[in-house]
């Protein structure tokens, strides 16, 4: 991928899909670098790495009135003090395009501005998990109204320290009794073996799992499976390894 004009990306926050009400969007990932300079470094300061730290900046267009607004799903995000999973990715959000994705801990919300006036909001977390730097592993685009699976993707095995992490935004929810949306994540040398399970969704939000190394297979995919009347899920996920 060359150089690019940052004009279309898209932005999930939880159960939100702030593509159309942001205009910035910043990750950062760091180590802190501790001092372990002794006689034997030869005059020059020696570090090592210490603890990772994660952090998420977004800001835009304030629109509020439905969980998926960025006021209902900030203020929700932060008065709950919850985690809330970050996907940023390529407009077309295809499956296998990159992503990049963390969960963080909403620290601040910010919202108001000057007569006249588009009004503002920010937002800011801090990362809970590791910076991933994946692929997308569901689109958002596409409605699911009965059990499936997804794209297979070749994300390579797992090695001994090494953790699969899968972040989902359920993004809206339709349906008579009680629809309820379970997705899986999947390993596959020869046939699909279920490495670990979301929690049932039964209403709009975001979740991230881990699946631990070591796993020799290299192709994953999600699976899920749907149940109520008429149920109809809209969900985007994202996978990475660390």
């Amino acid at each position: 991928m060359g150089k690019i004009v940052l004009l279309n990306s898209r932005i999930f926050a939880g159960a939100a899909d702030l593509t159309g009400a942001s205009n910035k969007v910043e990750l950062a990932s760091e180590f802190e670098a501790k001092d372990a300079t002794n006689f034997g470094s030869q005059g020059w300061k020696d570090v090592v790495g210490g603890v990772a730290a994660t952090s998420i900046t977004g800001g835009g267009q304030w629109e509020a009135g439905d969980p998926g607004k960025v006021d209902d799903a900030a203020w929700a995000a932060l008065s709950g003090r919850g985690h809330t999973p970050w996907t940023i990715c390529p407009e077309s959000a295809s499956a296998g395009e990159l992503a990049w994705f963390t969960d963080g801990l909403n620290t601040s919300y910010t919202f108001g501005g000057q007569v006249g006036e588009v009004a503002p909001w920010e937002a800011k977390a801090a990362g809970t998990s590791p910076l991933l730097r994946g692929v997308v592993a569901h689109p958002p685009g596409t409605p699911r109204t009965a059990a499936g699976s997804g794209t297979a993707l070749n994300l390579g095995p797992l090695t001994t320290g090494q953790r699969l992490y899968v972040a989902l935004h359920v993004l809206s929810v339709a349906g008579t009794a009680s629809p309820s949306l379970t997705v899986s994540v999947e390993s596959d040398d020869m046939s699909a073996t279920s490495r670990a399970t979301f929690a049932s969704a039964t209403s709009p939000g975001g979740q991230v799992i881990s699946v631990p190394g070591p796993i020799t297979d290299s192709w994953w995919r999600l699976s899920w499976l749907v149940s109520g009347t008429s149920p109809s899920f809209l969900f985007v996920a994202s996978v990475g390894i660390a």
